[in-house]
């Protein structure tokens, strides 16, 4: 059963590495396994993530990457307070597709450092259960040569891709192989998840 405190766990990853699908999987299975399970996701659906998806990363240019960084804080804080914290308090199992650990990762390869970041985030509520699926910027590049933003580039990529390793080896997030099938990375995820729950 859903552990009556909630939980929150967050799926990561550079673009293209599948966790869009994984988290929305995920939701998917812990549901059918009886679980009161919801997915939500970074950029919000907020005011906020609004001008976030349609300003910021859909322009031909970054912006300063100290507004980025500013602008998903905020994003943050609001997604917590209006979506996530009261699913959490109705004992809801929440999975978010990226977290603060985007913007460590994306903010923290280009002009501020990853320790500002994350105390600009010291008040977002800390994960459960974080889980990075973990693939090469090079077959990021080929998944998305269709749906490109400011940060889609193979140079971006490799950054960004170096950084998440570094939370991993920091055990701040759970790595796991992104080259396997979407069944094989889904049931990864299942495992990780459910021995979670189990001793939560």
């Amino acid at each position: 059963m859903t552990p009556k405190h909630g939980a929150f766990i967050c799926i990561e990853g550079i673009d293209g590495s599948g966790k869009t699908t994984q988290a929305r999987l995920l939701v998917k299975t812990l549901i059918k396994k009886g679980h009161e399970a919801t997915f939500t996701s970074e950029p919000s659906e907020g005011a906020y993530g609004k001008i976030i998806r349609n300003r910021i990363l859909l322009e031909n240019e970054r912006v300063p990457t100290v507004v980025e960084a500013v602008l998903f804080a905020v994003d943050r804080l609001d997604h917590i307070e209006h979506e996530i914290k009261p699913l959490l308090e109705g004992g809801k199992i929440v999975v978010c597709d990226r977290y603060v650990y985007s913007s460590i990762a994306y903010q923290g390869t280009s002009e501020v450092s990853p320790a500002w970041i994350e105390e600009i985030n010291k008040h977002a509520i800390k994960p459960n259960l974080a889980l990075y699926i973990d693939i090469s910027p090079e077959i990021t590049i080929k998944r998305i040569k269709r749906r490109k933003t400011v940060m889609e580039t193979l140079q971006t990529q490799r950054k960004v891709r170096k950084l998440y390793l570094s939370l991993v080896k920091e055990e701040k997030l759970i790595l796991v192989d992104g080259d396997a099938s979407i069944k094989e990375v889904a049931e990864t995820i299942e495992r990780k998840v459910l021995k979670f729950l189990k001793h939560s």
